[in-house]
């Protein structure tokens, strides 16, 4: 056990964790550095040079993915290093970036929101989680697959028992169970897919992987069905509840709601706070090939170390006024904030940082800037946000009206 005071480190899995991670992130950062976290085996890091650090020197690797993400998504750039990782994310980048995101994807999202805006009732009481952000992100990513939006239950109930399974920092064996299922009936269903869309190339995302070659090197069924699983994934899960934390995020700051209303570029920025002050995705994992020092202590090789990305992006030390939500802070860049150069930590930094940040960022903008067109959003009477999740962390429900 790490300490760094008179009292054990706030244990990650713990109920009051669960409650208040970001009290307990103040302790980690102030008194316990680097902590070592027996439920989950892991050590913890809380600062953000630390973190930093860990996400961008290549001895902290990434084969923690091979127990945590490879059992219910195959093997896919996330926990490649190297030559092959280089390769194989130049075969899938493109696609998520540029003219390509701009042209092929970003009519999909503005289709698919105005079809999700019709259902939110002008008058009265509506959850924008069941209504509009648990759909738009999956229905963008079916459609950019090609594959048909009717199967919206099966993929939302795949990849909630996929994330369930990456996010399970217990070891709980149903969660287990119900993940290696999911992972085998998407295959099931995605591996067909990808053979007949060799045979018959359309204008997908799948067809383009099918077709995409980089120095002579292509991608396998496989790894195209592996690339599709993490896809609707981490860009279904994440996304859904990213426009949820964003806009409740504004909602508890009517001053910085009422300027983004006049001026809907500060989306980007509103986004980008929103990523620092409360990011979606808390936590992740790596595993350092060497013993290396850090602060407060020696990180064994091959030990699991837990990055916490929300302490990190609270850091006194890194942000002024740290625990408050400010879409207008200097640290902030709403261009920036979407590349491997942000000040933030919630996509990644370095050589893995999230290929769909911008995919994210559009989703979101279209999200925000659709749902402030059609009235100004408040609370529902009675109803309170309750952020729940330690490793993925949004609120379960946001009931709103218009007005």
């Amino acid at each position: 056990m790490v300490f760094g005071g008179n009292r054990p480190a706030p244990d990650v899995t713990s109920a009051q964790f669960m409650a208040d991670p970001y009290g307990a992130y103040a302790v980690l950062r102030a008194e316990f550095p680097l902590a070592w976290n027996e439920p989950t085996n892991s050590y913890l890091l809380s600062r953000f040079e630390d973190v930093e650090r860990a996400l961008k020197d290549p001895a902290f690797t990434n084969r923690n993915y091979e127990w945590q993400a490879e059992p219910v998504h195959g093997r896919t750039i996330i926990q490649m290093d190297g030559r092959e990782h280089s390769t194989k994310r130049a075969l899938v980048s493109p696609s998520f970036r540029g003219r390509e995101l701009f042209e092929r994807f970003l009519p999909v999202i503005e289709r698919n929101a105005d079809e999700l805006m019709e259902r939110i009732p002008a008058a009265g009481p509506f959850d924008l989680v069941d209504t509009f952000a648990t759909r738009l992100p999956i229905n963008v990513i079916v459609d950019i697959l090609g594959l048909p939006q009717r199967d919206h239950d099966l993929f939302h109930g795949w990849y909630s028992a996929i994330v369930a399974f990456v996010s399970n920092l217990v070891g709980d064996p149903a969660v287990t169970a119900a993940g290696v299922r999911a992972k085998e009936e998407l295959a099931a269903y995605l591996l067909p897919v990808v053979a007949a869309r060799r045979e018959s190339p359309g204008d997908d995302l799948i067809s383009t992987l099918c077709a995409a070659e980089v120095d002579g090197v292509a991608m396998t069924d496989e790894e195209i069905k592996a690339f599709a699983s993490l896809l609707l994934t981490a860009g279904g899960e994440t996304t859904d509840k990213a426009i949820t934390v964003v806009v409740r995020n504004l909602l508890d700051h009517p001053d910085q709601l009422a300027a983004v209303g006049a001026d809907p570029s500060l989306i980007d920025r509103a986004l980008v706070e929103t990523l620092r002050f409360s990011p979606v995705v808390q936590m992740v994992m790596r595993q350092p090939s060497v013993d290396i020092e850090m602060t407060g202590g020696t990180v064994p090789a091959n030990s699991t170390v837990i990055c916490l990305l929300a302490s990190a992006n609270r850091d006194e030390s890194r942000f002024e006024r740290p625990d408050e939500f400010d879409l207008h802070r200097p640290e902030i860049d709403g261009e920036r904030g979407f590349t491997a150069a942000a000040s933030h930590t919630a996509f990644g930094l370095g050589r893995h940082f999230c290929v769909g940040a911008h995919l994210a960022r559009a989703e979101v903008g279209v999200s925000v800037r659709k749902l402030l067109a059609v009235g100004s959003p408040r609370y529902a009477p009675g109803f309170t946000p309750q952020d729940t999740g330690a490793f993925v962390r949004a609120p379960s429900e946001l009931v709103l009206e218009l007005s």
